[in-house]
């Protein structure tokens, strides 16, 4: 808890009417809603695109499993910088496949799911993996179809785990700034994000200002995670129940 006090001291250090001056300034608005948007976006489908891969990886089972497997874990073990400069390659200007999002908010998106993808692959595989096999069967010789067994026995099962890697992945987006800073361009107003918008604050010789963007995001991502959490917890005892 230190170091969140000693941010919100610092953000308020020139007093209460800076902080909103500086949080309230249309760059940093553009930036605080342009960050939040993607990172929501990018959480709900990236909910549902891990949770698919990992059906896979657990469920099925084919030649190079092993292989995407590892894959799954490279955003994890590659310096977030380098990520950046991958998928400039990938996705500029000289794209291989010629395909080029760079400098836009599609490049804000496509590097933030490259990022947050394996949080939620890898909190929804155990919960698979530990999942009975037997009451999908028994739903089966009950005349149940294969999408209401998945609605009604496999997802409330694994909906704490897709939950967690939601929530993981909304919160590593928010923070996100080394895949971002070269692809997306950085333009205010356009594909400056809060942590970009941030760095730019404390070069600029204004640290409070951004301490105090910092507060506002701290602020959302805990209200993120809090909500999640409630939710899991919810689900939880309900299944129990």
């Amino acid at each position: 808890m230190l170091p969140i006090a000693a941010l919100v001291w610092s953000s308020r250090s020139e007093g209460r009417q800076a902080f909103w001056d500086a949080v309230m300034s249309p760059q940093a608005v553009a930036a605080l809603k342009l960050t939040v948007g993607a990172a929501f976006l990018v959480a709900l489908v990236n909910a549902v695109l891990g949770t698919v891969t990992a059906w896979v990886l657990i469920r099925d089972d084919f030649r190079g499993k092993s292989v995407i497997n590892s894959i799954i874990d490279l955003p994890f073990a590659l310096p977030t910088i380098v990520a950046g400069l991958t998928l400039l390659a990938l996705y500029g200007p000289q794209s291989p496949i010629g395909i080029d999002i760079a400098f836009s908010r599609l490049a804000i998106v496509a590097a933030l799911m490259f990022v947050t993808l394996p949080f939620v692959v890898r909190t929804v595989q155990p919960v698979l993996s530990e999942l009975d096999q037997e009451m999908e069967e028994a739903a089966a010789s009950l005349g149940a179809s294969e999408l209401t067994t998945f609605r009604r026995v496999i997802l409330p099962n694994i909906l704490p785990g897709i939950l967690s890697g939601f929530a993981l992945g909304f919160a590593k987006a928010v923070g996100e700034i080394g895949s971002l800073v070269i692809i997306s361009g950085n333009l205010p107003y356009k594909t400056e994000v809060s942590s970009v918008f941030i760095l730019g604050q404390i070069e600029s010789g204004n640290p409070a200002g951004a301490a105090a963007v910092a507060v506002v995001l701290l602020v959302i991502s805990f209200a993120i995670l809090l909500g999640v959490g409630a939710v899991r917890h919810f689900t939880t005892r309900y299944e129990r129940a």
